[in-house]
């Protein structure tokens, strides 16, 4: 189902409220293509999908989407997505984090056109990406709520409770023949990297 050319049947959410320690400031406020990394991602999400959620942080200015605020819990990713999956208003929820500025549709849209699970997640090689993924609400959010609660706060533990489903080998490169799209910045040497990937990107 789509209104007004965006996808209404499944929710997006943008996770802002890292702790950025290894980068020294917010990753949503780092200039990026010149707007903020918050308002890239957001903008991008906003042109796929009617609901654009940014949980928790303190969203910038040009971010389009409902400003959500974490649950309780420490501070991490996973409570993030409780956030994420406890605010939707949709059953499948894409959830993003705000390092990922190399995203791009078509392997965003895979992930939506892949077979449903509980989880539906890129896998390069042995290394799962639960930060851009599509969850399911019901199956999903009551595990993560409880392992939040219980301190148990590896997404990768997540995902082995639950059923995913992983998008990898052919399939993956099919939509992101680079292999750029699931590179995150952690520092300010790898955002930079970024920036370079991106500017080649827009030639």
């Amino acid at each position: 189902m789509r209104a007004e050319g965006r996808i209404a049947s499944v929710s997006a959410a943008l996770l802002l409220g890292g702790a950025s320690s290894r980068m020294g400031r917010d990753k949503a406020r780092l200039p990026v293509q010149g707007v903020t990394a918050a308002a890239h991602l957001a903008s991008m999400l906003a042109d796929l999908f009617e609901e654009v959620l940014l949980v928790g942080g303190d969203p910038p200015g040009g971010a389009p989407g409902r400003p959500v605020p974490d649950p309780e819990g420490p501070r991490c990713a996973l409570r993030g997505l409780v956030g994420a999956l406890e605010a939707a208003s949709q059953e499948r929820i894409l959830v993003v984090a705000t390092d990922l500025l190399s995203l791009s549709p078509p392997l965003l849209l895979a992930l939506l056109a892949w077979p449903e699970a509980d989880a539906v997640v890129p896998r390069t090689g042995a290394k799962a990406h639960p930060l851009c993924a599509l969850y399911r609400r019901e199956p999903v959010c009551s595990v993560a709520r409880r392992r939040l609660a219980a301190g148990q706060l590896s997404l990768v533990g997540l995902l082995d409770e639950i059923r995913a489903s992983y998008l990898e080998g052919p399939d993956l490169h099919a939509v992101d023949p680079d292999g750029s799209a699931l590179f995150n910045a952690n520092t300010p040497e790898e955002l930079e990297q970024l920036r370079e990937r991106l500017r080649d990107r827009s030639r």
